[in-house]
C-alpha cells in the first residue's frame, strides 16, 4: 500500500497533454501570424521626378515671319537755282517732296546663339540673318509751280536689302518655357533714290532731276519672345523685334534742255518692325 505521502500533489505539475496542446497552439499562431505578414503588400517607392529642362548650351535655327519699313522723307531744293522761276516754285517743290510711309513684306532666315542658366535666370547671347526686302516708296503727283501752274511730280523710295542682329538674351527659364527681354545692335543695308519731273512752261522747257545713294546702316535694335522646349534638344520660339536706323541721304539736281539747274536733296530715315517664329536645335 501507498502512503499518503506518495500520492500526487494538486497545483504542482502539468499534464503531457497541457504541455502538447500549449506547443501546438504557439506554433499554429506563428505560422498564422508569418503567412499574413508575407501576404501583405511591400510599401511602394515614390517615383523620382524628372529633372528640369536646361537652357544651358548653344544652338543653331531657322526662323521666318513677317515686317515692316517705315520711313520719313524729306526734299529740298535750291531757291536760288534758274530752271524753277521763282523762290516759292522751289518751297513748293520741297513741301510736296516731304512725308512719310511704309511698306511690308516677309522675312526668313537663321541664328545662333548660346544660352547659360543660373536657377531660373537665363542669359544668352544672339545673332541673326533675314532676307528682308522691302521697298518704302513715297510719291507726290498732284502738285503745281505757283508761278505758273505747270504740273510737277516729285517721288522717293528707300529699299532694304536684308535685316541682322546681335543681342544679349535676358529671362526667366521655368522647366520648359523661357520668356525673355533681348536688345542690341542692327544691321542693313539700304537703297535710296529721289526723282522729279515737271512740264514747264506748257511742256516746252522740261525739267528732270533725281538724286541716289546706297548706304549700310548700323542701328538698335529691341524686343521680346517667348520660346518653349519641344524635346531635349528641339526648342520653338515666338518673337517681336522694333529696330531703328539713321537718316540716308543723297544730292542731286533738277536741270532742262536750256542749262538751267536747282540743286536736290533729299533723305530718308528708317524703322523696322518683325514679328517671327523660329526653330532651335540645341546641342
Amino acid at each position: 500500500m501507498r502512503s499518503s505521502c506518495d500520492r500526487a500533489r494538486p497545483g504542482t505539475g502539468q499534464s503531457p497533454l497541457t504541455v502538447q496542446l500549449f506547443a501546438s497552439t504557439l506554433a499554429l499562431a506563428s505560422t498564422l501570424t508569418f503567412a499574413r505578414a508575407a501576404d501583405m503588400p511591400m510599401p511602394m517607392k515614390a517615383p523620382a521626378a524628372a529633372p528640369a529642362y536646361q537652357w544651358t548650351g548653344c544652338y543653331v535655327g531657322l526662323n521666318g515671319g513677317g515686317g515692316a519699313a517705315g520711313s520719313n522723307f524729306t526734299t529740298a531744293v535750291d531757291p536760288l537755282g534758274t530752271h524753277l522761276p521763282t523762290p516759292d516754285d522751289a518751297a513748293e517743290v520741297a513741301n510736296d517732296g516731304t512725308g512719310s510711309t511704309n511698306a511690308s513684306s516677309y522675312l526668313a532666315g537663321g541664328q545662333a546663339g548660346c544660352n547659360l542658366q543660373i536657377g531660373t535666370l537665363v542669359f544668352g547671347l544672339e545673332g541673326d540673318f533675314d532676307y528682308f526686302h522691302t521697298n518704302v516708296f513715297f510719291s507726290n503727283n498732284t502738285n503745281v509751280l505757283p508761278s505758273t501752274g505747270d504740273p510737277f511730280v516729285i517721288g522717293q523710295s528707300l529699299k532694304t536689302d536684308y535685316l541682322a542682329t546681335v543681342r544679349p538674351r535676358f529671362g526667366i527659364g521655368v522647366d520648359r518655357n523661357f520668356t525673355y527681354i533681348t536688345g542690341g545692335v542692327a544691321f542693313t543695308r539700304v537703297h535710296y533714290a529721289e526723282s522729279y519731273v515737271d512740264a514747264l512752261n506748257g511742256g516746252t522747257l522740261p525739267g528732270i532731276g533725281g538724286a541716289t545713294a546706297n548706304k549700310s546702316l548700323v542701328g538698335w535694335v529691341a524686343g521680346a519672345g517667348w520660346e518653349y522646349g519641344l524635346a531635349d534638344h528641339v526648342t520653338f520660339r515666338l518673337e517681336y523685334l522694333f529696330a531703328k536706323f539713321g537718316t540716308t541721304s543723297a544730292s542731286g539736281a533738277i536741270t532742262d534742255a536750256a542749262g538751267g539747274l536747282n540743286a536736290l536733296h533729299g533723305s530718308a530715315d528708317l524703322t523696322v518692325q518683325v514679328g517671327r517664329a523660329g526653330v532651335n536645335v540645341k546641342f
